[in-house]
């Protein structure tokens, strides 16, 4: 099992900036990839970033490109989003996720393991 907490969401206006940050407990040798997805009132789950557990591979969503930064702390067993220019499209909860295998690693169903969610809101 592995455990997964999110923090850092917040109100913040158009153009600026928040970091968000998932901290990972359990049997995190396990992990192949660390995930942040979002999900707006009515919409289903989307892909923002991935980065892999051991190493740097990253992806991330045309949407959020050359905005949003992904990164891991291999000794805190954190994974941080940093969200700059944000947009109030960007509104949602984001979650993090993980995932123990390679598969669908841009969608939900490639995660085993999920955080409850911190809401990020953006006003115009």
């Amino acid at each position: 099992q592995v455990q997964l907490v999110e923090s850092g969401g917040g109100l913040v206006q158009a153009g600026g900036s928040l970091r968000l940050s998932c901290a990972a407990s359990g049997r995190t040798d396990s992990l192949y990839r660390m995930g942040w997805f979002r999900q707006a009132p009515g919409k289903e789950r989307e892909f923002v970033a991935n980065i892999a557990w051991f190493g740097s591979t990253t992806a991330y969503a045309d949407s959020v490109k050359d905005r949003f930064t992904i990164s891991r702390d291999a000794a805190k067993n954190t994974v941080d989003l940093q969200m700059n220019s944000l947009k109030p499209e960007d509104t949602a909860v984001y979650y993090c996720g993980a995932a123990q295998y390679s598969t669908a690693p841009l969608y939900p169903e490639g995660y085993q393991w999920w955080g409850r969610g911190t809401q990020v809101t953006v006003s115009s």
